[in-house]
């Protein structure tokens, strides 16, 4: 049984939920809530953005989605609906900012990341909010190049540049960690 957007959804509950049947809309919201507050989360990393963005992937779900011609999954659907909303979201805060950042880092460590996930989280949390967006949309989410000049209006060689260099800063901020342990250790 696949879980977040790999869940499917029947041809029956999707006829009913075309119909504005609120039972299959509320199983809908409680199926795949999650993995878009996880992903809305990855991207703007603030808890209160991510919360309003799944918000208002739902409430256009409840208006578009009759239109869902279903030629692919709809978690597919909802996925790219997500990634969407928080690239607007990057685009309406051009210097957006994680006040919360504990509270999302208790998040991440909660299902299990441990110490790890945290530290990776740390590093991803000191890139500039774009690249941070590309990077987990690419390497985490699976987007290509193309789709991701799409979303964010710009050529495929944007986000590929965007992505080489989130990756060298990254990189570059792994090893001073590094070199700060291996100090510490010789100390």
């Amino acid at each position: 049984m696949s879980s977040g957007f790999g869940q499917e959804l029947d041809a029956v509950s999707l006829a009913r939920a075309r119909r504005g049947d609120r039972a299959v809309l509320e199983a809908l919201y409680a199926r795949y809530s999650r993995a878009c507050y996880t992903l809305a989360m990855r991207v703007l990393g603030e808890r209160a953005a991510a919360e309003d963005v799944v918000q208002d992937v739902f409430v256009r779900v409840l208006s578009t989605i009759r239109d869902f011609r279903a030629d692919a999954p709809f978690g597919a659907w909802l996925k790219r609906m997500t990634a969407n909303a928080t690239i607007d979201v990057l685009r309406r805060n051009r210097r957006f900012t994680d006040e919360d950042f504990e509270s999302v880092l208790a998040t991440m460590t909660d299902g299990g990341g441990g110490e790890s996930a945290a530290d990776a989280w740390l590093l991803l949390r000191r890139l500039p909010a774009r690249a941070r967006a590309v990077l987990v949309l690419h390497e985490l989410e699976g987007y290509t190049h193309r789709e991701l000049a799409q979303m964010f209006g710009q050529s495929e060689s944007y986000s590929k540049s965007i992505l080489a260099r989130a990756l060298k800063r990254l990189d570059g901020m792994m090893n001073e960690a590094g070199d700060r342990a291996e100090t510490n250790d010789a100390v």
